[in-house]
């Protein structure tokens, strides 16, 4: 039986274990998208999982989805990301940077322009603003001759984040930003070769990641996808088929990895692994759940056959979480109240475990 502790190799690199650190917003970003010595500390602090994934980072200005996160679009961007890579490269980790495109959940407030989407139908919900939570928006439809460069900007900031010494990129087709909603049947109403049939739906994504493999190399690039979600209103018909196809077109690009949610019964998710001949990252854990992913989740999809097992809000009140689970220390809660607001507070503040005497 594969252990959460075994060495895995992925790609050019050797992980110690197979715990993935999931990617997690945490606005914690300065003006004009910037890393900050802080997200430097809050990533170092975690580096002796497997691997890290990066909150979200926007590829273009347009595709910023929140205030207060980082992008890789601008040198300025590239340069404030060095030390937080340099960091936690000096304490023996992994670095990929999750791509994020917010397509339509986001806001004029936020970036000055208004949001694009495969079609003009708003997401359902409030999106975060400079000044608070307001209603999504109506997206701007993309132009067919139009897509194609939103799925070269993965690509373009594929390329920077490696120039900030990234190991890899994570392209976020997950969630309900961009390409989830392409892969949409209720956001993605296009009648042009990018809506519409399952082949249609699937073509957004595999051009992204097409696009993001040539630009830096398959070996340094994933994929996270959630099947069946219905974040910010989305919606898939035909979801077996879906994901079967775009995960065939993902097996012919030979990627680093997909990295899927428990969004979907366990049914679908145990077939889509068979699907899938590469590695799986597997998340067994809704992000905004009642539960955290613990130890017996982790060895179950070890045991169903994922290869590597991601943990979000575990590492963010735990930057030792893998020590902690190696050795059945007491994992600590989380304090939810912190998540978005800022600071250091609930950041950098969570201590290793301290071993009383």
């Amino acid at each position: 039986m594969t252990s959460l502790f075994d060495s895995y190799r992925l790609g050019d690199l050797t992980l110690p274990n197979r715990m993935v650190m999931a990617p997690m917003s945490r606005v914690r970003a300065a003006a004009g998208g910037l890393a900050t010595p802080s997200m430097a500390t809050y990533y170092a602090q975690r580096a002796t999982a497997g691997l890290i994934v990066s909150e979200g980072v926007q590829p273009s200005l347009v595709g910023q989805s929140n205030p207060g996160t980082p992008g890789l679009h601008t040198d300025e961007q590239v340069a404030s990301w060095r030390p937080v890579t340099a960091a936690v490269h000096a304490n023996g980790g992994r670095i990929f940077a999750q791509i994020m495109h917010g397509g339509r959940v986001s806001h004029p407030d936020t970036t000055g322009t208004t949001p694009v989407g495969p079609s003009a139908v708003p997401a359902v919900g409030e999106v975060f603003t400079p000044t608070g939570p307001q209603p999504a928006p109506m997206p701007r439809a993309l132009e067919t001759a139009e897509v194609p460069e939103h799925a070269r900007s993965y690509a373009l900031a594929a390329r920077r984040a490696v120039d900030a010494g990234f190991d890899g990129v994570e392209l976020h087709g997950a969630n309900g930003y961009l390409v989830s909603q392409f892969l949409s049947s209720n956001a993605n109403l296009r009648t042009d070769r990018y809506g519409g049939s399952v082949a249609n739906r699937i073509r957004f994504a595999v051009e992204a990641v097409s696009e993001t493999v040539e630009a830096i190399g398959a070996a340094r690039t994933g994929i996270r996808l959630s099947p069946a979600g219905t974040f910010w209103g989305v919606e898939e018909t035909d979801v077996p088929e879906l994901y079967t196809a775009l995960l065939t077109e993902l097996s012919r690009l030979g990627i680093a990895y997909v990295h899927i949610e428990a969004t979907a019964d366990e049914g679908l998710l145990v077939e889509l692994r068979r699907r899938w001949p590469g590695t799986l990252v597997m998340n067994p854990v809704l992000p905004m759940g009642p539960k955290q992913t613990g130890r017996e989740d982790a060895d179950r999809w070890l045991g169903l056959g994922a290869e590597l097992i991601s943990f979000g809000r575990g590492f963010i009140s735990n930057p030792d979480l893998v020590e902690r689970l190696r050795t059945g220390l007491p994992v600590a809660p989380v304090d939810e109240a912190t998540y978005y607001q800022g600071g250091d507070a609930g950041y950098l503040t969570y201590p290793a475990y301290q071993h009383t005497a």
